[in-house]
């Protein structure tokens, strides 16, 4: 039988970033975790966090909390990797959401986890399908699905989720974006058998070729933000406009509130801090 939704065999260790609780794990964490869910077919999502979805989620608390019920909220950027171990938690690394992907595939490739890819414009989750299992060979493909841009009615809704579950897949990829990505999955967590769903948003379109994805040492300096925003600047400006200068403000101000809070208790240097 199936496990209840968000059960877990033990809570993985998180870091509260600006009120957002981002999980403190490396890449090898990650696929122990979504291995151990899909062996225990528990139900559980995973949000792939970048700066993007911690600004979202300071002025959208139903965003919060589904960051907060999710199996997973693994630290996609840079800026969120730095925060958490400043915050304690020194052993955190960077989990992308296009480099999970293909660690799962892999996986999945060599035990047999079925795949279903949701989201993405007409045409890209076949294509997606077409690139990984050329690169995989034996990667199992449950199914594809481009939803409609516009809201899905409520008896669309229900063949989505019968298609899925008669597919039979155990991860489900979900390439809808930042925040949609995260209400489709907290809205269907119990209604898709799948054990997993993950929120990986543009990954649907770096590995299927159709977007460059960020040069790794642009990556690694916390400047795949820049990338993009000179890729698309007309698409892109007002968000990174927005979200950049407001989580330096808001990530500076914390680490002062946790340095004044050290200063008047030195005892409190020895735990991980932001939890």
């Amino acid at each position: 039988m199936p496990e209840a939704p968000g059960a877990a065999e033990a809570p993985l260790p998180r870091a509260r970033i600006m009120g957002v609780n981002v999980s403190a794990i490396t890449m090898a964490d990650a696929l122990r975790t979504v291995e151990d869910w899909i062996g225990r077919k528990a139900h559980n999502y995973v949000c792939i966090t970048g700066v993007h979805g911690v600004i979202e989620s300071q002025s959208d608390p139903a965003l919060l909390e589904i960051h907060e019920r999710a199996g997973m909220a693994t630290p996609d950027g840079m800026p969120l990797v730095w925060m958490a171990r400043k915050l304690g938690h020194r052993q955190t690394e960077r989990v992308y959401g296009p480099e999970l992907m293909l660690r799962l595939s892999a996986l999945s490739a060599e035990k047999g986890y079925r795949q279903y890819y949701f989201g993405g414009a007409p045409g890209l989750a076949e294509r997606l399908r077409d690139r990984l299992a050329e690169r995989f060979p034996g990667l199992a493909v449950a199914g594809t699905f481009s939803p409609p841009f516009r809201p899905a009615s409520a008896e669309e809704d229900e063949e989505i989720v019968r298609m899925i579950n008669a597919a039979r897949p155990d991860i489900v990829w979900v390439g809808l974006s930042t925040p949609k990505q995260e209400y489709w999955m907290a809205g269907h967590l119990g209604r898709i058998d799948a054990p997993v769903m993950i929120g990986v948003g543009a990954a649907f379109d770096f590995l299927a070729g159709t977007k460059r994805q960020a040069p790794a040492w642009m990556q690694k300096r916390g400047l795949e933000w820049l990338f993009r925003l000179l890729s698309e600047p007309r698409r892109l400006w007002r968000r990174y406009g927005r979200i950049v200068p407001h989580f330096m403000v808001g990530a500076g101000l914390q680490l002062l509130r946790q340095k004044a809070v050290c200063a008047a208790d030195p005892e409190s240097r020895a735990a991980p801090k932001g939890v």
